[in-house]
């Protein structure tokens, strides 16, 4: 008889999961609060455009390829690998940076700005990789079993890394360039991360490392919902049965196991084994009712930016831009330092630009374009009043369009807008946290919710908020990682 799994919500760590379990004989069935699968990995379809709604490029390919090689299928979806990797625009400055994978190409860029740049990037990146191969099988693709055998693990780390825990990226950044513009675009990986080089350890370094020498960035040949799309063909073809419109708000145990939840409708969903892909720190507070994760520790945490998105469909093509953009100020500091807590007017934001029809032309009708804009604003904890979301949008479309000399709003056919509220409740993302919890040294690793639940032994977690963290690749390493305690409790199945 085979063992039944349920997993709740279908994000990359979920539908990567069910790849993994279904691969290996175990019968999985999926529920899912939105109308289609994805999780934030989503596509928004309208008036004839397409959009990818949250990422747009990702990095680490090579977990995607372990993913497939260990399904034992194909590689259902095509990376497209971006050199340039994005563009960079400050107020004020005519001209754009783009920054090239290529080191000589990139020194050129900043030729007029910082004196010896290629010698100072080469040293920069060579410590950062160093700090991404010494700590990459022991902190981020291991489960950790207690605090002590993390913290234990941890101090097999090189201790010459030690001081990069204790400064930040910023202050890191200062140590290796002189030019403003330098240090900003490469701390930019802190927002990736959703918080700022300010207050983002410069261990995290390491993803420059990541960014320019070890892999890259890469699209998908299609647009990046190739990527649910692909991995649910598969699915199907292990009989997977996805249910959608699914809220789940409650269960029921005996014995120490879970042994049903049951959606907003009253429907019980049973199974042998349950993996939860909600946010990991949420559900345990909201819906297994954990003191440890009510709304006022929630709260007291550190979550990641919230986002406030745009997606616009234009009677023409945009010209002369690249396919990624960032658009800054001179305030970076300032900017940096009041933005979460909503402590600076969002007349002026920074904010990102992704040209999606220029590398997938399917997205937009013949000659139109498809254009999606991301600006990280404050979550709900500190913006609950979201009424503005429109005026914020239409002073973002017109500052864009003055910086590019090109008028959005001239051309704008469709505009659909989704502020932090509208994200929390297609999502479930906490106070519309766009990342789920941030990555302080304190909510890393063993400090993070567990993959595990601590007190039902058939109940486990996935995703961005649990082990190893946040981002594409993150949660596919969260698929393995959650599947390697599930076969670890159970035994390994004899495979389909």
């Amino acid at each position: 008889m085979s063992t039944k799994v349920l997993i709740i919500g279908t994000g990359l760590g979920g539908l990567s999961t069910a790849l993994r379990l279904s691969s290996k004989g175990y019968e999985v069935e999926m529920v899912e609060k939105y109308h289609q699968a994805g999780g934030r990995l989503n596509l928004l379809e309208k008036d004839g455009f397409k959009f990818d709604m949250a990422p747009t490029f990702f990095s680490m390919s090579y977990e995607f390829e372990e993913l497939i090689k260990d399904c034992k299928i194909d590689m259902p979806f095509e990376f497209v690998e971006l050199d340039p990797l994005y563009s960079v625009h400050f107020e004020g400055d005519k001209r754009s940076y783009l920054i090239y994978k290529n080191l000589k190409k990139l020194a050129i860029e900043f030729q007029q700005i910082e004196p010896d740049f290629e010698k100072k990037i080469e040293k920069f990146l060579k410590a950062a990789g160093e700090i991404f191969h010494d700590t990459e099988d022991i902190v981020i693709r291991r489960n950790f079993d207690s605090l002590t055998q993390y913290l234990f693990k941890l101090s097999t780390v090189p201790i010459k890394h030690a001081p990069k825990m204790f400064r930040s990226m910023w202050a890191e950044m200062e140590r290796n360039f002189e030019s403003f513009e330098v240090k900003v675009i490469f701390s930019l990986v802190g927002f990736f991360l959703g918080a700022t080089p300010f207050d983002t350890p410069a261990v995290y370094t390491l993803l420059n490392y990541t960014e320019m020498v070890h892999d890259g960035y890469h699209n998908v040949k299609g647009g990046m919902y190739k990527i649910v799309e692909g991995i649910l063909k598969e699915l199907d073809k292990q009989q997977v049965k996805i249910h959608y419109n699914t809220e789940i708000t409650s269960f029921s145990s005996e014995d120490g196991k879970v042994s049903s939840f049951s959606d907003s409708c009253g429907k019980e969903w049973k199974a042998d084994q349950f993996v939860v892909n909600a946010d990991a720190a949420w559900f345990r507070g909201a819906i297994m009712k954990r003191a440890a994760f009510s709304e006022r520790k929630l709260d007291a945490k550190k979550w990641t930016l919230a986002p406030l998105t745009i997606y616009l469909g234009l009677d023409i093509k945009v010209p002369d831009m690249y396919h990624h953009n960032y658009f800054l100020r001179r305030n970076f500091k300032e900017y940096a330092e009041k933005i979460f807590k909503n402590k600076i007017k969002l007349d002026k934001p920074y904010y990102y630009v992704n040209i999606q029809s220029m590398h997938n032309p399917d997205y937009a009708p013949p000659g139109k374009e498809s254009i999606f804009i991301l600006c990280p604003v404050p979550d709900l904890r500190y913006k609950p009043d979201w009424s503005d979301d429109h005026q914020i949008a239409d002073g973002i479309i017109q500052d864009l369009s003055e910086r590019t000399g090109f008028d959005f709003r001239k051309h704008t056919e469709t505009r659909v807008i989704l502020n932090p509220e509208q994200w929390q409740k297609m999502f479930g993302l906490y106070r519309g946290s766009g990342l789920g919890l941030a990555h302080d040294l304190n909510q890393v690793g063993g400090f993070r919710p567990k993959n595990k639940d601590e007190t039902f032994k058939n109940l486990y977690y996935v995703g961005a908020s649990t082990v190893p963290g946040t981002g594409l690749p993150m949660t596919v390493i969260s698929s393995r990682l959650v599947t390697e305690r599930i076969q670890k409790d159970n035994g390994t199945l004899s495979q389909k």
